[in-house]
């Protein structure tokens, strides 16, 4: 217990702590959060994965073998979710908001800093992160928008595929593998301030990740929502165990891959359901309770990759 008590005072602490800055500040100052939002994902998101994709040491083998990973798991997510909001016979809008709540997951603004803290003498487990992160935001703006707009009125197919073809993480990692790839060296002059961004992403990621929360709030626990904390908290990471088994997996790629599928809900999961009116405040709890739990949750996951996967 004393590992787990650690992880919690050394990886997770710090985590929420920042989160917690993020409430108060937003409570006290009123934050401009398009203004936040556009930072995080047009500047320092790009940054951090163009960065750790460039340094990286990975293989192709080590690549093929996480992008298996993530197919299978989010795919079973999906099926699993899907036959779910059926059984408890969810209507369209609840439907599509509740598949979100548990495929798309915060790898992001939660994901990497938790990621940093854990493999801070490990960049591999860091950069397994990166692309978890870049397969999660294709996933977000493809299955997760689709969702959205599939139980909205109206044909929007070509708003859909604008806003996919307009996120910059894309075309950050696209460079960066090419960058890495060809071996071509990146001058001090522009490597300087590139690193200086990605540095400063994980406080001003989770700062804003607090913001967000700020005011939110829980006002009953209905079943869809004990239903998408279940699903996306503790329903995720056994199904990644099982893929891991599966593709035998081990070591610093399985403790990454276990702990990346634990992370809390994605706020794009909230931010659809506004945009489309597909039960926002229930959107809004799974994001903030999620989160919440996680502290707890995810420290577990931590824990125990690091006992399974030594």
């Amino acid at each position: 217990m004393d590992v787990f008590f650690l992880i919690l005072l050394n990886v997770i602490l710090p985590v929420f702590s920042l989160i917690g800055m993020g409430v108060f500040l937003h409570r006290k100052f009123n934050f401009d959060m398009g203004t936040l939002s556009k930072i995080n994902t047009y500047l320092l998101m790009p940054a951090v994965g163009f960065v750790n994709v460039y340094e990286s040491k990975m293989s192709g083998d080590i690549l093929l073998l996480i992008l298996g990973f993530l197919v299978l798991q989010n795919v079973t997510l999906m099926l699993i979710s899907t036959g779910v909001s059926k059984v408890f016979k969810f209507e369209q809008g609840l439907t599509a908001t509740f598949k979100n709540s548990v495929v798309l997951s915060n790898n992001g603004n939660f994901g990497l800093p938790v990621a940093q803290l854990v493999f801070q003498q490990n960049p591999l487990g860091f950069s397994i992160q990166v692309v978890v992160m870049i397969f999660q935001n294709l996933l977000t703006y493809t299955y997760g928008l689709f969702n959205a707009v599939s139980a909205s009125a109206g044909n929007k197919g070509i708003e859909v595929r604008s806003i996919f073809l307009k996120n910059p993480v894309l075309y950050a990692f696209c460079i960066g593998m090419f960058l890495h790839v060809a071996s071509i060296n990146i001058p001090p002059f522009l490597w300087t301030p590139i690193e200086n961004t990605a540095n400063a992403f994980l406080a001003i990621a989770l700062i804003t990740l607090g913001a967000q929360s700020a005011f939110l709030k829980i006002k009953q626990l209905s079943t869809p929502l004990v239903l998408s904390l279940l699903g996306r908290l503790i329903l995720s990471p056994c199904i990644a165990f099982m893929v891991i088994f599966i593709l035998n997996l081990e070591g610093t790629t399985a403790q990454a891959l276990l702990i990346a599928s634990s992370f809390p809900t994605s706020r794009n999961s909230s931010l659809f359901a506004l945009e489309y009116d597909n039960h926002p405040e229930y959107a809004a709890q799974v994001v903030l309770l999620s989160t919440l739990c996680s502290m707890i949750t995810v420290t577990t996951v931590v824990y125990l990759s690091k006992i399974i996967f030594l």
